[in-house]
């Protein structure tokens, strides 16, 4: 028998030469398809493109404070109604959601019940310049509905220590604009230094209603609107406007807002958004939109 020279190569076995022949086929006719629908599947990936589009075009993430949730959850469901675009709503602290913000949490509009949450966003280019202050709101002392503890008058000298006896008084910590209003009050009534003892801090308005609708403490500070929603507790006391910085709820589009935000802005400009918000105990600061 003859053999193979060494650098000859061995023939490929019949069996592979039928398999990359059919391969070979195959992708030809393959080819020969996609070639003759091109046009067609590049219309669908642009179809496809559009549709992903227009939905994520079709919501609108709002970041909100605590204290808004009741009014803004009708607002929203209002303006989904009549524009077709949903509305994906956050509520917290205005502080914790303008540095979540920072840390990259995505939003179209900022809602603040303070103005140095929107400064601190404005500030680090989170927030567009433009801005309105749309809301006004006021400081309320609240107690248990069953509470035996009446109308109280707040003013200069005021003893909030000694009306709270063995209690606690529950306000926002020092980074939520209620618990800032809430010390900005007693220090000027000169109320601070006796209560300070008493005081227990939470994360924000909503969570100092919850612990005094639970009768967990004898008295709370919060905003007049979250005392009108609950039915478990009553306003004792409103403190005066002048000791504390006015109680004011800016509003303004991110620097990564989608278009359809402007027509949101305008919608919480409008008599209907005004109209609820009124409802609610809220102030409105503007001259609404017809």
């Amino acid at each position: 028998m003859k053999r193979r020279k060494p650098t000859e190569p061995e023939p490929p076995p019949a069996r592979l030469l039928w398999l990359l022949g059919g391969a070979a086929v195959a992708l030809a006719v393959l080819s020969a398809i996609f070639a003759s629908s091109s046009d067609q599947y590049k219309e669908l990936a642009v179809l496809t493109g559009s549709s992903m589009q227009s939905k994520q075009d079709k919501d609108l993430t709002v970041f909100a404070a605590s204290t808004m949730q009741d009014a803004l959850d009708d607002i929203n469901a209002a303006f989904t109604e009549s524009t077709g675009i949903k509305v994906i709503a956050g509520y917290a602290s205005s502080s914790a959601l303008i540095k979540q913000m920072a840390q990259g949490a995505a939003a179209d509009v900022f809602v603040s019940s303070d103005s140095d949450s929107m400064d601190w966003g404005l500030k680090r280019k989170l927030i567009k310049d433009a801005r309105v202050n749309l809301l006004g709101n006021r400081l309320v002392l609240i107690a248990p509905k069953d509470s035996k503890l009446d109308r109280v008058a707040i003013g200069p000298s005021f003893d909030l220590a000694k009306l709270a006896g063995n209690g606690s008084i529950v306000i926002g910590d020092g980074e939520d604009p209620s618990g800032k209003y809430a010390k900005a009050a007693l220090e000027t009534l000169g109320a601070w230094q006796a209560a300070a003892p008493k005081l227990v801090m939470t994360r924000n308005v909503r969570a100092t209603l919850k612990v005094v609708e639970r009768g967990a403490a004898p008295l709370g500070i919060v905003y007049a609107t979250d005392a009108k929603i609950s039915p478990a507790v009553k306003i004792i006391g409103t403190f005066p406007a002048d000791s504390h910085p006015a109680i004011i709820y800016p509003v303004a589009a991110t620097v990564t807002a989608k278009p359809i935000a402007v027509g949101y802005l305008v919608y919480l400009r409008s008599m209907a958004a005004k109209a609820i918000f009124e409802q609610y105990g809220f102030r409105f600061l503007i001259q609404p939109t017809s």
